[in-house]
Order: structure tokens, then sequence, then C-alpha cells
């Protein structure tokens, strides 16, 4: 089984223990590729530290929602003068983590949006895909992406919406990550919604070292653990766990341009 895992942050503290023997034993389980997104000024750097050093390992640099009080106007300048230094670089796969979350009540919309709308500019400019953070805002976001009709699209992270979202999303050329958290019994809408997606649209992931998996309860999540995410979310699906495998990868690689 040859997997990709579409969403991690290795570069967290939660990894600098063992990352090494983690990478090591993530290729003998058959997870050859592995992206590190960015989600603020000051862990660009490590990200991309880490995607140089580990041959499996590939960068994504942005600024996620979340963190928006700590970006100020110059890291927006900043991270597209980084983005225009690493263009082409085969280590630098998307813009990423960005999107919008109206789940924290505390962030501003606005300033959100034009966050979002310069790190979509960028992808745009870049010929890079954009890997989405959306939570409670897919109709803003999917209004926002109608406008800026992205050649590349990219990946919906942690796909939960609805089937009409979805709908929408695909439409747009965007892939839909599933990972740990419609691994959970009580997760039925998304158990519904997840065996209605064409198979060309969904891509792997586990947001390490959150989401864990119902398999893994109250644990570090870890791309270790995708071969056990696939195979649930397989049986979801109605599908063998090997097939799931197989379109998840084809379609990541089609994400990212690689072969």
């Amino acid at each position: 089984m040859r997997l990709i895992d579409t969403h991690t942050h290795l570069d967290f503290d939660d990894f600098d223990a063992d990352r090494d023997a983690l990478l090591d034993q993530c290729a003998q389980l058959g997870v050859e590729r592995i992206v590190v997104l960015g989600v603020y000024q000051r862990n660009q750097q490590r990200v991309w530290d880490l995607a140089l050093k580990e041959p499996c390992v590939y960068a994504a640099l942005g600024l996620h929602p979340v963190y928006l009080d700590e970006h100020q106007p110059e890291h927006v300048q900043a991270l597209r003068d980084r983005l225009a230094q690493l263009a082409g670089h085969p280590k630098l796969c998307a813009v990423g983590e960005i999107g919008l979350d109206y789940y924290v009540p505390t962030l501003d919309r606005t300033r959100q949006q034009q966050v979002f709308d310069a790190q979509l500019e960028m992808a745009a400019d870049f010929d890079l895909p954009a890997l989405l953070h959306v939570r409670r805002s897919h109709a803003d976001v999917i209004a926002t992406l109608k406008r800026f009709k992205l050649a590349r699209a990219g990946i919906i992270h942690a796909f939960a919406g609805s089937r009409e979202e979805a709908r929408e999303y695909i439409k747009l050329g965007f892939k839909l990550g599933l990972g740990g958290a419609a691994t959970w019994p009580q997760a039925l809408r998304m158990h519904r919604v997840i065996a209605d997606l064409p198979l060309d649209s969904v891509v792997l992931e586990t947001d390490s070292p959150d989401m864990a998996p119902a398999m893994y309860p109250q644990q570090r999540n870890s791309p270790m653990h995708l071969p056990d995410i696939c195979s649930a979310l397989a049986g979801l699906m109605g599908i063998k766990s090997q097939t799931l495998a197989d379109v998840s990868t084809r379609n990541a690689n089609a994400v990212f341009g690689w072969t």
C-alpha cells in the first residue's frame, strides 16, 4: 500500500523527541510522501528546513486564520517574497494552511478575508495549489474561490461539509481531504456524505498531531496512522482499502504535480 499524507504539522514540538524514528516507520508502512504546512511566519523556516532535510517531506507555506492576531501586514509581504524566492523548487508544493475560520468568535472576519484573498493571489501568481482550512465558513470560502478561479485549485482540509458543499468544491476543481474525524462512530452525517463522494475527489490526511482517529483515541496523531485511517474510511465508502489507497495517492499526485 502506497499512501500520501496531504496535511500534517510534523514541525511542531510534539514530534521533536522521535521525528526521525517516526519517518522511518512511515516509510516501512508505505506512507511515501508527507506534506507539512506552515501556519505563521515563525514556523515557515522550520517547515522548509524539514522539507530540505527529509526526502519524503514537502512544504506548504501559509498564514493560518486561527493565528490571525499574530499575523502582521509585513508577514503577508514576507510570505510573498519567500514564495517568489522558492518558485519552482521541487520541495515547495502549495500555499497553506490558509482559509476562513468562523468557529472562533474573536477572529475578525473582515481581516481574515483580506489575508485569505492575499494568499489566494499568491497561489495564482506562483501557480501553486491552495490547502484550505474551512470551519463553519463554507459559503464564504466557496464564494471566494469562485472569484479567484484558481487554475490548480487544491484541497479542502478535513472536509466535514454537506453533499451540496462537496459538489461545489469538486466543481471548482478541489479535492476533499479526509482523515481521522470521519472514523469516529458518532460522525454519522459525515459517514453519509463520504459514502457518496466520487473517488476521484478524495485525498487522505492526518492533520498530525491533531484529529486522532477512533482507533487511537486521546493519542498524538501521526502519519503512521494513515494506513488504519485509510482502511476505516474505505469501509465507510464500501470499497477495498487498497482501492482507496490507490485513488487517493493518484489524486494527491495530481494536486501537487508529482509523478
